[in-house]
């Protein structure tokens, strides 16, 4: 609810640009950086206790969010937003340093023969629940919202918030190596970006940011203000890509440990190229907006990135090895969400500047939304570029790929009964 949809439309009411909600989108990434400085910490504090620590931090702030759409009557909307920006920033700074127990804290606890099973089933249950929410959010704010429905939406957050405090206390403590807890020697950082398969997920990742930083926030910026839909339409059509991440637990279930990453990731770029081929056409006029294409669009958005993020992470847990794991994450961690950070302000930049560009080539209208898509379309054809280098000895092909998940669906009784010769 503060980081998504939800936060963009009340920016919007409050008359951000493109600019400044490159800002809001980049403030969750940026503020990763502090898991460098943190890192120390997490071995005398433990991995569970830390991560608890921050959690709660970050959702006293979001208590604090819930108080600004309430003080319409008394504060414009440049302070309002103001005011907004600054509690953003402790609940991402609070986020950014206790993330950094996150990812090694959840290693410890999985075997490497279930990583992926878990991630896959852990994404189905992000993507169902932030389903429910975006209905919710949808049919709370309505055609024309006003402040205070967007103050219960915050506080519905907020109380989700603590609710998952309850929950997070009973997952066990991780163990931290002896050798990790107890040493004092100074952290190799060059040593470890020198690492040659760590390097090449790292180059993949910073093109993975670059590309998908700000793209779900200036879509909905493109709906709202290029498209004329109302709030409730804009929640509706970015609910469906929870739905396409939910699918991501059948396309691959346990398929993800028998078959590697690199395949999974190779399909899902190729996949994101397509998709925003499809917003291209959109944003020049060649194919009207409507709700069977935008659903589409949106359900392949939410499977690709699903099937991008948990491959991505579980291959960064077989590619770091066990000593300086925690040191490993963070700077994974720091790298990607530097740029993931920066990526929606540039965008947010470039778009501000094409503002007065419109020009019409043979039907094909040229503009800073179809400039926007063409641009991001062509960085994850670099992302992809540099997938194919990275280092996976056990991965299959991504041909292997598609004939398992042929193999395995309904469409495999078609493929039978389809006459040869």
């Amino acid at each position: 609810m503060v980081l998504s949809s939800p936060m963009i439309l009340y920016a919007k009411t409050l008359g951000a640009s493109a600019t400044v909600l490159g800002i809001i989108t980049g403030m969750v990434a940026l503020l990763v950086i502090f898991q460098i400085p943190a890192t120390q910490y997490v071995p005398l504090v433990g991995y569970k206790r830390f991560v608890l620590a921050g959690w709660a931090t970050r959702v006293m702030f979001i208590f604090g969010m819930v108080l600004v759409p309430l003080t319409g009557s008394f504060l414009n909307p440049t302070t309002r937003l103001s005011l907004m920006l600054l509690l953003l920033f402790g609940f991402n700074l609070s986020r950014g340093i206790s993330s950094c127990a996150w990812l090694p804290w959840i290693t410890s606890l999985l075997p490497a023969s279930l990583r992926g099973n878990y991630l896959a089933r852990e994404a189905a249950c992000i993507n169902v629940a932030s389903f429910a929410a975006f209905l919710l959010a949808a049919f709370e704010l309505g055609q024309n919202p006003q402040s205070w429905q967007f103050a219960v939406l915050f506080l519905f957050s907020a109380v989700m918030g603590v609710a998952s405090l309850v929950f997070l206390k009973r997952v066990p403590e991780g163990d931290t190596p002896e050798q990790v807890r107890t040493s004092t020697t100074p952290v190799p950082w060059r040593q470890i970006i020198g690492y040659p398969p760590f390097q090449k997920l790292l180059r993949m990742n910073v093109a993975w940011s670059i590309a998908l930083g700000g793209l779900t926030t200036f879509i909905v910026a493109f709906l709202k203000t290029e498209v004329l839909m109302p709030e409730r339409g804009i929640m509706l059509v970015t609910s469906i890509s929870f739905l396409g991440g939910l699918s991501s637990l059948w396309f691959l279930g346990s398929r993800i440990d028998l078959l590697g990453s690199k395949p999974v990731i190779t399909f899902s770029l190729l996949t994101w190229f397509l998709i925003l081929s499809g917003w291209i056409l959109i944003a020049a006029g060649v194919f009207p907006p409507g709700w069977p294409l935008l659903l589409g669009l949106q359900f392949l958005m939410g499977l690709a990135m699903s099937l991008v993020n948990l491959s991505n992470t579980r291959l960064a847990m077989a590619t770091i090895p066990v000593m300086g794991r925690s040191h490993f994450f963070a700077l994974y961690s720091v790298i990607a969400s530097l740029t993931l950070g920066l990526a929606p302000i540039f965008w947010g930049m470039f778009i501000d500047a094409l503002q007065p560009l419109h020009f019409d080539w043979h039907g094909f209208e040229w503009n800073r939304f179809s400039l926007f898509f063409a641009a991001v379309a062509l960085m994850f054809l670099v992302t992809l570029a540099l997938c194919r280098r990275l280092d996976e000895p056990q991965a299959r092909s991504m041909e292997d790929l598609l004939y398992d998940v042929l193999e395995q669906s309904p469409l495999r009784v078609w493929f039978r009964l389809w006459p040869r010769g």
